[in-house]
């Protein structure tokens, strides 16, 4: 059995064919996509952040109201880039979300990838340590962001408040209990992926890592799935973590199914240069049902995951995302026993 999420980039545009022509379109086609993904028996409504860009931003407003709209599905980020985050202030945010949809907040976050602007994050008023690269300064926001979950008070209390205090020092309000569990890290290497197994927190693998043996993308995150749990292990956690990766999988039944994804393409692992890293991109699946299930059946890190994400076209609209949900849950899942 597999829990099974959409994951949607949130694009709009106001091209010819979008569905999605405006960041009004895409807050509310969001919100409705996850309570028709609800009603269909998916288990999670994943959404990715990205700044300056035409696409889901601040993830916090959207994720409350997906909490209020629904009951069940668990909802979460894929991912919250670190570098532009005030830990305090996610904080609040975070178990703002988390109680308004009963503690259902699966929260991916990573060091980002690359972005639209050159060091956006300088606009948001951050800066790397000396010595420090962005990347370990996300590391350092997440681990202070980590701290703070945990409900620790640390601030010195005022003698004459507004308001009576609580006795010892102060934490951040509200806080959500359980939510440090809940907390996922998006790692694009095995290095990284050992470093949130010792930091307690679940992994998010998508279809993109470093390319570090030149095997096939599967092949590659099945081994850095398998370094995550052992690096886990070793870390003598008491919970068992959970794992996701995510893939575009498309079941080919009808015209419109064959006309947007049955032309091939992107049957191939693809490999190129993010970074000055040579990175591996996996491969995406369209195909007949049958074809399909026989496709995913080899492919490694599935098997290996607890969680998978679906990455969903959402500039084609609700409709036809629920079509395709409805279509995996359907035709494919069972086939496979993830179902």
């Amino acid at each position: 059995m597999k829990r099974i999420g959409f994951l949607s980039f949130g694009h709009w545009s106001p091209t010819r064919g979008s569905e999605v022509k405006t960041a009004a379109d895409v807050l509310t086609q969001s919100i409705d996509l996850a309570v028709a993904a609800e009603e269909l028996g998916l288990d999670g409504a994943y959404f990715r952040v990205h700044h300056f860009a035409q696409q889901l931003a601040s993830p916090f407003p959207l994720l409350a109201a997906v909490g209020a709209r629904t009951s069940r599905i668990e909802i979460g980020t894929g991912v919250i880039d670190m570098r532009y985050e005030n830990p305090f202030y996610m904080v609040e945010d975070a178990g703002a979300a988390d109680l308004i949809s009963g503690g259902r907040l699966q929260l991916g976050i990573s060091r980002g990838s690359p972005e639209q602007v050159i060091d956006g994050w300088k606009h948001f008023g951050y800066r790397p340590d000396a010595g420090e690269s962005p990347a370990d300064m996300a590391r350092r926001h997440t681990q202070v962001f980590l701290d703070l979950l945990q409900g620790e008070g640390f601030a010195e209390p005022n003698p004459r408040p507004m308001f009576p205090n609580p006795p010892g020092l102060l934490r951040l309000e509200p806080h959500s209990e359980g939510l440090r569990e809940r907390i996922w890290w998006g790692a694009g290497s095995n290095a990284t992926a050992e470093w949130a197994a010792r930091l307690g927190m679940n992994l998010q693998s998508s279809t993109l890592k470093d390319d570090e043996t030149g095997e096939p993308f599967h092949v590659q995150q099945a081994q850095q799935i398998r370094a995550y749990r052992a690096a886990w292990e070793a870390a003598g956690h008491a919970r068992s973590p959970r794992v996701s990766v995510s893939r575009s999988i498309f079941p080919l039944v009808s015209d419109m199914d064959r006309r947007y994804f049955g032309h091939g393409g992107k049957e191939s692992d693809q490999v190129g240069i993010i970074d000055q890293t040579r990175s591996i991109f996996g491969r995406g699946y369209a195909d007949e049902p049958d074809r399909l299930v026989a496709q995913l059946a080899g492919d490694e890190a599935i098997a290996e995951a607890d969680t998978l994400l679906l990455t969903v076209p959402n500039m084609l609209g609700v409709d036809y995302n629920a079509h395709v949900i409805e279509t995996v849950l359907r035709e494919v899942a069972p086939a496979l026993g993830w179902r």
